[in-house]
């Protein structure tokens, strides 16, 4: 007999989780983490794979079919590959992809198909290599690069995400939209997200409707394309090109309405909104025995008591300091 699916009291049924795997990474983007001085979570601290597996085939029996993969970088935690190609069987999840900084190497790709993963993410802020650096504190453009076209090559579905700022990267937005005249690329513009472990943060100076504008003022005919009701992104087409770009407002937070997304963090964090503070701790419920059936009546409480949307989520925060992208799981 089917478990009843988690929905809000707003009505949105969460079937989408974001399910961090590690909070490290190898690059050090400033909007993410800063330069220096990230506390990262002892290894003890992280949910074992064990762990998140079995959280996972628990929200699958609730509604869940679609799992996000996300960190930090992924790939950098040990053991990832076998943990997906264990996740691909749990049934009821009809999808797996994956949120990568691009630094995978040829066997992770070659892994990832023979799972059966098609889709992923690369966060890519730049198209100069200069910029890349400033951007992410580490010289691996190239081999960012060289991964998307392998990627494309080896028949993934390949979106770029691309955080917008001024006197950072407002030159690369158009050579991004005109990347998809020849490759079939969704490139997708998010505003930025004061995510970046510090106390400061400025408003965006770029939003979607500047950003959306600034693209236009090239491209006078765009084509508007029908996007998934969930969709964080409004997309577009440059008519004749071979992909597409999105602008995701981010920051503006006009997706919220109808939002089917559940945040679980590598350390066992639950949250139901990115903008808002924890729920509870799965990792802790687990560790100190929590049958399935209490995990799963905390889960509910939890999406019972989920808030309308970003702003009211961000404030129930009382902190002014937001934690890491990171540490959240984007």
């Amino acid at each position: 007999m089917s478990k009843p699916p988690l929905i809000d009291k707003y009505g949105r049924q969460l079937t989408y989780l974001r399910l961090s795997v590690t909070d490290r990474c190898n690059f050090r983007c400033y909007y993410c983490m800063p330069e220096e001085g990230m506390d990262f979570a002892a290894r003890q601290e992280l949910l074992s794979f064990d762990e998140l597996y079995s959280l996972s085939a628990l929200f699958c029996s609730l509604g869940v079919n679609k799992i996000r993969i996300t960190g930090g970088e992924p790939f950098v935690r040990a053991g990832i590959i076998p943990f997906l190609r264990r996740l691909s069987k749990i049934p009821g999840l009809e999808e797996i992809t994956v949120t990568s900084n691009g630094s995978l190497t040829s066997a992770q790709i070659k892994a990832l198909q023979e799972i059966g993963i098609r889709k992923i993410n690369i966060s890519l802020d730049s198209l100069d290599r200069d910029r890349f650096f400033q951007i992410t504190r580490r010289d691996r453009f190239e081999d960012v690069y060289a991964s998307i076209f392998q990627l494309l090559n080896s028949g993934f579905e390949v979106k770029l995400n691309c955080v917008v700022a001024e006197n950072k990267n407002i030159q690369d937005i158009l050579p991004f939209v005109e990347l998809t005249k020849d490759y079939p690329l969704a490139v997708r513009f998010l505003e930025e997200m004061p995510f970046n472990g510090s106390d400061t943060f400025l408003l965006p100076q770029w939003s979607h409707r500047e950003i959306y504008q600034h693209i236009q003022s090239q491209y006078s005919l765009l084509e508007k394309l029908q996007s998934e009701p969930t969709s964080t992104s409004v997309n577009y087409r440059v008519p004749g090109y071979k992909g597409t770009f999105g602008v995701i407002p981010s920051f503006s937070r006009t997706f919220c309405g109808t939002c089917n997304r559940i945040r679980l963090g590598a350390t066992g964090e639950l949250r139901t909104c990115l903008y808002g503070p924890p729920a509870l701790n799965l990792r802790d419920l687990v560790r100190q025995g929590a049958k399935i059936e209490q995990l799963e009546n905390e889960l509910r409480i939890a999406v019972s008591n989920r808030e309308k949307d970003g702003f009211a989520a961000e404030a129930s925060v009382p902190q002014t300091t937001h934690a890491s992208m990171s540490v959240l799981g984007g």
